[in-house]
């Protein structure tokens, strides 16, 4: 068997991410038959990998899911939680397989979360190369005046980058409160609330509609469903998948 890149083991079986199985190597918590890795080292499905000292499951077949949720506010998007929060995978009653978030949504957040153990899907609907589109519903406060939209819409630094264009529409008004809805192509942490904070809106609440042409519909909070067969074709098609 011809080795392989050893982040691309470890997402392939479904424990994490590659680009957070990337992050495991370079802070050495990923060994090969007892030995540190780095970057670039390779290995076969054979070889004896552990991970923060667990071993490694690679199944000869797995079962590939593709769910989505809707998180509700309160819970972290994370695996596993260091201070004991709630986690998004405490709602993940009854699935079997070892799936993981694709992206994430912060604790205040709320709304469509999609979770995979394929790890080559969910590294390809996050690669900023795909341009995948992702709607959300933002409720402001005090008023928005129209530069503000303007500055939001065309870019705007935050952390030291400029923002791509975003597509900003508002929904309603009412005295002291705005609801925006806004779409973005990327995916950097936090970045809706740092836009709205750079052109001094304060961020009452938000929530993801959409990734994609996949959309949020009627799923209630805090529940979870597998994707239909065409929302699957669809985001397989929007990522350029073969």
């Amino acid at each position: 068997m011809e080795p392989i890149r050893i982040q691309k083991i470890i997402a392939d079986s479904g424990y994490c991410s590659r680009r957070k199985a990337e992050e495991l190597i370079s802070r050495g918590k990923v060994k090969v038959n007892g030995h540190p890795v780095k970057l670039g080292d390779k290995a076969t499905p054979k070889d004896d990998i552990t991970v923060l000292g667990e071993r490694l499951n690679v199944p000869r077949k797995k079962n590939k899911l593709y769910l989505m949720m809707n998180k509700p506010r309160g819970y972290v998007t994370t695996v596993s939680d260091e201070l004991d929060r709630k986690c998004v995978m405490d709602l993940l009653e009854g699935v079997n397989e070892r799936v993981y978030p694709i992206g994430r949504l912060d604790k205040n957040s709320e709304g469509l979360l999609l979770f995979t153990n394929d790890g080559k899907f969910a590294n390809q609907i996050m690669h900023p190369s795909k341009h995948i589109s992702k709607t959300y519903r933002v409720t402001v406060r005090p008023d928005i005046t129209d530069d503000q939209l303007v500055k939001m819409s065309s870019g705007i630094e935050i952390d030291g980058y400029k923002t791509q264009p975003a597509v900003i529409n508002v929904e309603s008004k009412e005295p002291g409160r705005v609801v925006l809805i806004m779409t973005i192509k990327e995916g950097r942490n936090r970045q809706i609330r740092k836009m709205c904070e750079a052109v001094g809106l304060e961020v009452a609440r938000l929530r993801r509609n959409s990734i994609g042409p996949i959309k949020l519909g009627m799923l209630k909070p805090g529940s979870y469903r597998e994707l239909k067969p065409d929302e699957l074709r669809a985001i397989r098609n929007a990522i350029g998948e073969d």
